[in-house]
């Protein structure tokens, strides 16, 4: 396998600038996870790591070696597309093999590579079907197996899950998650999905604006986010925020109320945003405890109760199990525990 290293790398498309100071260091064998909304420049970044990118700045090492000048048959890296990619010609086994004829591999060799990769994949009774005569879940796996049999120094993955159901997307996240294990592959993978983030990744990238916002495991990012971007991108739902001014050791919010802070917190900041996870909303009757308000709307999920309410005029919501507040308009009261509490700064970073 592989380690990477990424020092001050850059990206410009004639004057704009797509990625900026990109900076990281990948060990050997580990699973990254690039995270981020569209356009953040995490797919570019994957594909100049490819080589299907040229590097505007800085430079991308794998073992050691610079990679910026190298093409990307000579960087022994397999990526797996979001489209698959496979030759609707070729049988599974066919498609799995191409590059290995390529190198004009004996045929051996071939089928031992080809059968152990099947067998992983569950893909021995499709070997001789066309690509047309498969699922999605099953044409993604032919592109896994593509790349596994090659043996590379690491796997790409750019976004390989987005075309399947929701239902074959969780039961993919569980085999990839396997595979990793299997093979002790160093993997970069990239998704939009915070979701996938957190169950796939040893660390998570989260990037956003062609910067690198925050890298740490996924608890890290949940527990103590850097900033608010990182806060309202990872979990689902988002974080929920208030803003206000923090005096007296207590934030006051836009609509005159206040939100006592614990003792851990600045007594006194000037500007801040308050935030808490809507799992750690702890809900009471009207009246009794917190600060008042109303439901708004009410999403049963199954497996929990998603309430929207407002609070300080902006959007709040709080994640439940409690069935007794399934009506809209009835009136809550909301309190935050001190330890579930984040608080940033006027510029939006974690203090």
């Amino acid at each position: 396998m592989a380690t990477m290293e990424i020092r001050s790398a850059s990206k410009n498309y004639g004057t704009i600038r797509v990625l900026d100071d990109i900076n990281l260091d990948i060990g050997d064998g580990e699973f990254i996870v690039l995270v981020g909304p569209s356009g953040c420049g995490k797919s570019t970044l994957l594909r100049m790591i490819a080589g299907l990118e040229e590097i505007t700045g800085g430079e991308i090492r794998i073992d050691d070696k610079v990679m910026n000048a190298l093409p990307p048959k000579a960087r022994d890296i397999a990526m797996v597309f979001q489209s698959y990619a496979l030759y609707p010609h070729m049988s599974v086994a066919d498609n799995m093999s191409y590059s290995l004829r390529l190198r004009k591999t004996d045929k051996p060799t071939i089928a031992e590579k080809v059968g152990a990769a099947s067998a992983k994949l569950g893909l021995d009774a499709l070997l001789e079907r066309k690509p047309k005569a498969l699922s999605g879940g099953q044409r993604q796996r032919v592109a896994m197996g593509r790349a596994i049999v090659r043996q590379p120094k690491a796997f790409l993955f750019d976004e390989p899950l987005s075309n399947l159901d929701a239902r074959l997307r969780e039961h993919m996240r569980a085999e990839i998650r396997k595979l990793h294990r299997e093979l002790g592959a160093t993997s970069i993978y990239v998704t939009h999905d915070q979701v996938e983030a957190m169950t796939l990744a040893d660390r998570i990238v989260a990037m956003h604006g062609g910067h690198i916002q925050q890298v740490g495991t996924p608890l890290e990012l949940y527990d103590r986010p850097a900033n608010l971007f990182v806060a309202g991108f990872i979990g689902s739902p988002g974080m929920n925020f208030l803003k206000g001014d923090i005096a007296d050791r207590s934030l006051h919010l836009r609509d005159g109320r206040t939100v006592a802070l614990p003792a851990e917190m600045p007594a006194t900041m000037g500007e801040a945003t308050l935030g808490i996870r809507p799992e750690h909303v702890v809900l009471s009757p009207a009246g009794e405890a917190g600060l008042e308000t109303t439901v708004d709307l009410v999403e049963p999920t199954g497996h929990g109760i998603i309430l929207h309410l407002t609070l300080a005029g902006t959007v709040f919501k709080v994640l439940t199990h409690d069935r007794r507040w399934l009506e809209p308009g009835s009136s809550v009261g909301v309190s935050f525990p001190a330890e579930a509490l984040h608080l940033f700064n006027a510029e939006g970073v974690r203090v």
